[in-house]
């Protein structure tokens, strides 16, 4: 099965709102399906501060994956967040993860992007070494904070 990765669009919404759906219950974050809609579609519709991309084929997509875009002194100009990341249980551990990231990445890096981060359980060894195969470290002197308004 191909990794190919869909910039989604508003036609999208509803497979990707399933995906979506999916990695919540999976990660356990409790959110209504239209508090989903109302984050999903501005990326749809083309916001400038993040894209949501489908993997696989585009009429039955295996995953998704969204990175954010923010800006930074320190890392030279626009950076990226994967904010999110998912592939379906069933066609994990063929190589779509890495397919996926090692497609995306020249892509950002094009679009100006000069560093990308991303946040992963401590005790997901799996990913972690994923992660770290493709060039990402861990910056051990700092620790990710978050304050939800």
């Amino acid at each position: 099965m191909s990794a190919a990765l869909h910039l989604a669009k508003p036609d999208d919404l509803s497979r990707l709102q399933k995906l979506v759906a999916a990695f919540h219950a999976h990660e356990g974050i409790e959110q209504s399906n239209e508090a989903r809609a109302a984050a999903l579609l501005p990326l749809l519709e083309g916001s400038p501060h993040g894209a949501a991309y489908l993997v696989g084929p585009r009429k039955g997509p295996v995953g998704y994956i969204v990175v954010s875009f923010g800006y930074s002194v320190e890392m030279g100009g626009i950076d990226g967040f994967i904010d999110e990341f998912y592939i379906r249980e069933n066609v994990r551990g063929r190589g779509m993860g890495g397919e996926v990231l090692r497609a995306l990445m020249p892509a950002l890096a094009d679009y100006g992007v000069k560093a990308l981060h991303l946040e992963v359980a401590r005790d997901n060894a799996k990913a972690k070494r994923l992660y770290s195969r493709l060039g990402f470290e861990a910056r051990e002197k700092y620790h990710l904070m978050t304050r939800v308004f």
